[in-house]
């Protein structure tokens, strides 16, 4: 359904980006925000779903800066080389890989209004694209590692936002998540019976009814804010 185009960033820095559109008239744009593992099957097959639901997707090759090509699986060697990825794109000097997700933003404005998702590491992107990043109506991140602690935790978003969190995942203690709910009143937080990466099938991790259900009330989510 997708293709892979190529986006450019204010400063001049070209990347890739999936692209899936839908069959009619778009409802909206949307960015989806890759986990640690890249731009992979799994990322290909949400953007892919989340068009034929209507929508005119982008998602950027967040991982491009510090190494082309990426495209992991979900081993324990594939999450070792996924995290010092993540690492090294969040030692990249200020502002980072956020102009790449600002011009899929506006790649993706060309259907109208723009929601942003993410998860895993692109939960937290999101979180910080809601705060800092313009052209958005809506985002909704999916466990993002960090956004309940530290100065991300403090961030203050521009636009409706809702978040899915898993009871039983180790990455996100519960105490931050309710921490992060009481400092954010107008955010709305799910916690689901699940795992940390509980929206993906190809995980073992994967929690199909939390998944199902985050995913309607994501869908309802961006019907309400991108109409």
């Amino acid at each position: 359904m997708g293709q892979t185009i190529e986006l450019k960033s204010a400063d001049g820095f070209t990347f890739p980006a999936y692209v899936a559109q839908p069959a009619g008239k778009a409802r909206g744009g949307l960015v989806v925000l890759q986990e640690i593992f890249g731009v992979n099957s799994h990322i290909r097959s949400v953007a892919d779903g989340y068009a034929a639901d209507g929508y005119f997707v982008v998602a950027p090759a967040t991982f491009h800066r510090v190494k082309p090509g990426v495209e992991l699986g979900y081993t324990e060697a594939d999450m070792k080389e996924g995290m010092g990825l993540k690492a090294a794109v969040e030692g990249l000097p200020a502002p980072g890989v956020m102009p790449d997700i600002q011009a899929a933003v506006d790649h993706a404005a060309q259907a109208g209004k723009v929601g942003i998702l993410g998860y895993c590491w692109g939960g937290l992107l999101t979180w910080r694209s809601a705060a800092q990043l313009k052209g958005l109506s809506a985002a909704a991140p999916y466990y993002g590692g960090g956004m309940t602690v530290g100065d991300d935790a403090a961030r203050v978003p521009t636009v409706p936002v809702l978040v899915h969190f898993g009871d039983q995942d180790h990455w996100i203690p519960l105490d931050t998540v309710e921490a992060f709910r009481k400092a954010h009143p107008g955010v709305t937080v799910h916690v689901y019976s699940a795992n940390h990466g509980f929206n993906c099938d190809q995980r073992g991790s994967y929690n199909a009814v939390a998944a199902k259900l985050a995913r309607e009330r994501t869908l309802a989510f961006l019907a309400e804010h991108l109409g």
